[in-house]
């Protein structure tokens, strides 16, 4: 049963960076109907089994900072009804849960990082066919009509986790296709036009000095592979497109950051006039509204969304759910700490323009990489990343790791973090 569990999760992870291009009436029919199966047999799977691992404090910070936005509705909208924002929060922590218990071994949390790159992979196809037949009509290109900053930094993402799954992943063949990612997304990005999501990318590149620990001819893979990815870019971004990314430079020293900046300092001003309570999920619009009038928008900033809708309470939550994954990145190993540690940065740099404090991806990275943090710790799978194809010797610490997980997978709880 967790098996199957976990190929629902898995699909589900799957098809998070393209759900939109399946809709029915604003639904997103393959993350719904994947992540409501996965729901439904990981809590059957629990109460069959009566076992269940312990929560973290990242899990902890989460219920409480969707508890305080229950809370400020309740306070502040009383019977007027509940935003679908809110619906959304206790959706992601349902799919934290879902990753807490059927993810508890490396194999596992690598399996997911694998469906989400393939996922991406998918997305960044569907943005090249549509830059192949509406080259003439658009200026920026995003698969089935999303966002494209937003989906400049799905793809910016899945970066650093191609590039780690291509130096330790086990099978040959997906090791390839982690490798072909990388010229993949960045002529993707290059066509979304998104300025940060072009930032973000910068970010995620660090993973190749950060964890450059390759033989000879794999260093020459990845310098072969990095100059084909900046080879297409040049070759195939059209011009309009790198003129409106050319404008980075100027969009800062302006201190415009593309129209973003008056809504910023509109968020401040609410905040100061509630700075405990905030104005309740999906209050950022009505907030600054008195200020801005018809230019209101969403807050294209994570944190100040939080801030002025959730207020200080709401913030110190969501940042105790960072800080908690940042601490658990710091007990990795070193090649592990260090592909976490950019993931992480990317993350973070993606929030900064954007309003992602409700988006699954943000929520399944810090998931996925609190969940790898942990599996360490308990000692689940001791030992350090070993360039895949490489036979592990008799009695050493990868077979002793592969023993572990197989007595935990057929049901005998191992660490302080599985409790019968």
């Amino acid at each position: 049963m967790i098996s199957v569990a976990y190929a629902a999760l898995w699909i589900f992870v799957f098809a998070v960076p393209w759900e939109a291009v399946v809709v029915v009436p604003g639904l997103a029919v393959g993350t719904r109907l994947t992540g409501g199966l996965a729901l439904g047999l990981a809590l059957f799977a629990v109460v069959i089994s009566g076992r269940f691992r312990r929560w973290g404090l990242f899990h902890v910070a989460a219920v409480l900072f969707v508890a305080w936005a229950g809370v400020g509705i309740w306070v502040l909208l009383g019977a007027r009804g509940i935003p679908q924002k809110f619906y959304t929060f206790v959706q992601l922590l349902a799919m934290v849960w879902i990753i807490w218990e059927l993810a508890p071994s490396r194999r596992r949390q690598l399996g997911l990082l694998m469906a989400y790159v393939l996922g991406v992979s998918v997305a960044a196809l569907g943005t090249l066919m549509l830059y192949r037949s509406e080259a003439g009509e658009l200026r920026r290109f995003a698969v089935a009509g999303a966002d494209p900053n937003t989906h400049a930094m799905r793809l910016a993402l899945a970066i650093p986790m191609a590039w780690y799954l291509g130096m330790t992943y086990q099978r040959p063949l997906l090791r390839w296709v982690c490798r072909a990612y990388l010229p993949l997304a960045l002529l993707a990005i290059g066509l979304t036009g998104s300025r940060g999501g072009m930032l973000a990318c910068i970010v995620s590149l660090l993973v190749v000095p950060m964890t450059m620990t390759l033989s000879p001819k794999r260093l020459a893979t990845a310098v072969v592979m990095l100059a084909l990815s900046g080879a297409l870019a040049v070759a195939y971004v059209p011009d309009k497109v790198v003129q409106r990314l050319a404008t980075t430079g100027s969009e800062v020293e302006s201190a415009r950051f593309g129209g973003r900046f008056k809504l910023w300092v509109a968020g401040v001003h609410a905040f100061a006039q509630r700075p405990v309570m905030g104005y309740g999920v999906s209050g950022f619009r009505p907030a600054i509204a008195p200020e801005l009038g018809s230019a209101t928008d969403v807050a294209h900033n994570s944190f100040l969304s939080v801030l002025v809708e959730e207020g200080l309470v709401g913030l110190l939550f969501y940042l105790l759910m960072l800080l908690s994954v940042y601490l658990a990145i710091l007990r990795l190993p070193r090649l592990d700490r260090r592909f976490a540690l950019v993931l992480f940065g990317t993350l973070i740099t993606a929030m900064l323009p954007l309003t992602w404090e409700d988006q699954k991806t943000a929520w399944f990275i810090m998931a996925a990489l609190f969940g790898m943090a942990k599996i360490q710790a308990t000692g689940l799978s001791r030992a350090v990343p070993r360039p895949a194809g490489r036979a592990a010797p008799i009695g050493s610490p990868a077979l002793a790791a592969r023993e572990t997980e197989r007595l935990a997978a057929a049901g005998r709880p191992r660490g302080r973090d599985a409790t019968a």
